[in-house]
């Protein structure tokens, strides 16, 4: 475990700590001692489970989750008949909802047959008052409720939790302005972590409910943001990968102003860190400067996730984007032209309020024109609170499907394109895991992120190998390590 704190150390029979982490420590430490005592009654450790449902940032949310109930004292597990099991949700779209929902119906099966268990609900979609009155009404049997602002005091939750006789413990902020990172984190690669270097969003984009879940930019100072990559690198990291909804937007928000190119540049500097990946970028502050870092950089992977939402200028506009076709297509030949090799990637939504089949044609133009890598291609969904659920002339539902069809088509044949231009090429990939279906293969990625399997066994993971590009299945690559170029 990353970051494990001397819980021993800590007199559990003073009065909790005012000051963080040092306050979270204190309830992990009081939580160890309920870990050891069921222990000592039941022959065995708790089992926890963490089950994440969301994007990036909730990846690594979770590994803050699964850090802080190890530390604890509970034994981790992927069974969701455990202990202890927590689901950090997702709101994005409303299906994301749903599954949440009918998990938590699985979950009272087993809580019946286990009345001992506890369940616990985070993340983005418990940020919602009608969700947590839907909890209240409906899954009564959920123990505890918690936000986005605060998941820094899990532990501290966690033993309000362990220690209740019953009821449901909700604690949900509306905003924070408090950033708690010194927290323990059970890491799923122990070759590569996300960074979060900022947190919440700016931009309202009108379909778009993160801004009011996860709050307004607030940036971490840089000086922690890389003294904790420096932590990561002597703990074995080689690849990080900065987080943030909009990482453009980086430092604007500090006392001392700073710019995401030179976040970039100074992360760059640090040795023994051996790729550098960041995401999401918003296509309205990505900068000349930006584009010249990658370009020089030895580290930065040759991969830029760009959403583009939709093509059409009218529709971006109702989206509240704040660039316009143009704009964009302006901007991704720019960084095509400065970084040749470098892998396109956006997001595209099908079906936004008012969206004509002229509107899906703009949009097929531009994945035409950028040929993008890849594209996460999603209908819209309408999500209570943001002013795109309140718009006229929704669409309906077999015109989304049909226009979701075709740009989907669009979308596969020109990635297959441009993944092809690899094949026959030395590349560096950097071995994540043995390869799920063939374990005599194992699996890894190039710095333009696609995935390429090749020949080997665990002992690869976790290094950089120079791969000859032999096989192109549309869209990963089957290779062979060069033995002489390593």
């Amino acid at each position: 475990m990353y970051n494990e704190i001397a819980l021993d150390q800590i007199n559990i029979n003073a009065d909790p700590p005012t000051e963080e982490p040092a306050r979270q420590h204190y309830f992990m430490a009081k939580c160890r001692k309920w870990t050891v005592a069921f222990a000592e009654k039941n022959g065995r450790l708790p089992q926890a489970c963490v089950v994440n449902f969301g994007c990036q940032m909730n990846a690594r949310d979770s590994e803050k989750l699964s850090g802080i109930l190890e530390c604890a004292g509970f034994m981790l597990t992927e069974n969701e008949n455990a202990d202890f099991v927590i689901f950090n949700t997702c709101t994005v779209r409303d299906n994301a909802n749903q599954k949440v929902y009918g998990r938590l119906g699985e979950l009272n099966g087993y809580k019946r047959r286990n009345p001992h268990m506890k369940i616990a609900l985070c993340g983005c979609m418990t940020q919602e008052a009608a969700v947590v009155q839907k909890l209240r009404k409906s899954y009564p049997f959920v123990d505890l409720v918690f936000g986005t602002h605060n998941l820094f005091k899990f532990a501290e939750l966690l033993w309000t939790t362990l220690s209740a006789e019953k009821g449901m413990v909700i604690d949900i902020w509306e905003d924070t302005d408090q950033i708690v990172e010194d927290l323990p984190v059970e890491r799923k690669y122990p070759f590569k972590s996300g960074i979060n270097i900022m947190f919440g969003c700016n931009n309202f984009c009108s379909y778009c409910i993160v801004p009011y879940v996860r709050g307004r930019e607030r940036s971490r100072k840089p000086e922690d943001i890389l003294e904790e990559i420096r932590r990561l690198v002597a703990d074995g990291v080689v690849e990080v990968m900065l987080l943030g909804q909009n990482v453009n937007s980086y430092g604007k928000n500090l006392a001392r102003p700073v710019s995401f190119a030179w976040l970039l540049k100074e992360v760059e500097k640090i040795e023994g860190l051996q790729r550098i990946r960041f995401m999401t970028s918003h296509p309205k502050d990505l900068s000349k400067e930006l584009i010249q870092v990658m370009k020089t950089s030895k580290k930065i992977c040759r991969h830029l996730h760009l959403p583009l939402q939709s093509g059409s200028t009218r529709i971006l506009e109702q989206m509240n984007r704040r660039y316009t076709k143009e704009q964009y297509l302006e901007l991704a030949m720019h960084i095509r032209r400065e970084i040749p090799d470098i892998a396109i990637t956006t997001d595209i939504i099908v079906g936004f309020p008012g969206e004509t089949a002229a509107d899906l044609e703009e949009t097929i133009d531009v994945v035409r024109q950028v040929k993008f890598d890849n594209a996460f291609t999603f209908i819209y969904s309408k999500r209570t609170g943001t002013p795109a659920a309140a718009m006229e002339n929704q669409v309906p539902p077999a015109q989304v499907k049909e226009g979701f069809d075709r740009l989907l088509k669009v979308v596969q044949d020109t990635a297959r394109e441009q993944v092809a231009r690899s094949a026959g090429k030395i590349l560096e990939v950097l071995v994540e895991e043995v390869n799920e279906s063939d374990p005599s293969l194992v699996t890894g990625r190039l710095s333009n992120n696609t995935v390429v399997h090749l020949p080997g066994d665990a002992s690869l993971i976790g290094k950089l190998v120079n791969v000859s590009l032999e096989e192109c299945h549309g869209f990963y690559y089957l290779g062979r390590i060069c033995k002489d170029l390593q």
